[in-house]
């Protein structure tokens, strides 16, 4: 499996998310975001996993924002804040109501602990990809050859550092949020011993 052979959908939404992310993200969360759809992509590919490419790409570039100081919010953990971004980006986009509120939720639940694939496919693969890249879960399950030619690409540069950072903030302001509870289980630990970093 190459690159190339992962699908990467080219519409209006997906350019504008894209162009989105590219504003409000550092280098570093921009690449995240990014090789969080292709780790999703690739991982939907190798287990026939039936997915909406557009939702989940959209959904991808989106699921960070409010970890940015444009998008933070003081009253809601921050996946709860870009889930709410989503959804007005996707409402200028023109997606139906329903169609909103499915990007709101992956994000939301790009955060779980676990999301079920019969439930959520898009979620379910954005919870996964996102934890791969950032704590290096599970990365065996994506082809060697592929993992170098992502990691080449868009590469991984001060992402390890910069969302210790921002988890580490967002937990100590918010401590009973998600990323308060990935704080104390050992976030930090997991992120510096990630063998994408290696």
């Amino acid at each position: 499996m190459k690159l190339d052979d992962l699908v990467i959908p080219d519409t209006p939404a997906c350019r504008g998310a894209l162009e989105v992310a590219t504003r409000f993200h550092s280098p570093s969360l921009l690449n995240h975001s990014v090789r969080a759809y292709l780790w999703a992509a690739a991982y939907a590919a190798t287990h026939d996993i039936t997915f909406d490419a557009e939702l989940l790409y959209v959904s991808a570039m989106l699921h960070d924002l409010g970890l940015t100081a444009e998008f933070d919010s003081h009253t809601v953990p921050f996946e709860e804040a870009g889930g709410y971004v989503a959804w007005a980006f996707c409402a200028g986009a023109g997606w139906s109501v329903e169609r909103r509120v499915r990007a709101a939720e992956v994000i939301v639940r790009h955060m779980w602990d676990e999301v079920p694939l019969e439930d959520d496919p898009e979620g379910h693969l954005l919870e996964l990809s996102t934890g791969m890249d950032i704590s290096g879960r599970r990365t065996e399950e994506i082809p060697t050859p592929l993992r170098e030619e992502v990691l080449e690409r868009h590469p991984r540069l001060e992402i390890a550092k910069e969302f210790t950072a921002c988890v580490t903030e967002q937990g100590m302001r918010k401590p009973s949020s998600l990323a308060g509870q990935f704080v104390r289980a050992g976030i930090v630990e997991r992120i510096a011993a990630n063998p994408l970093d290696r």
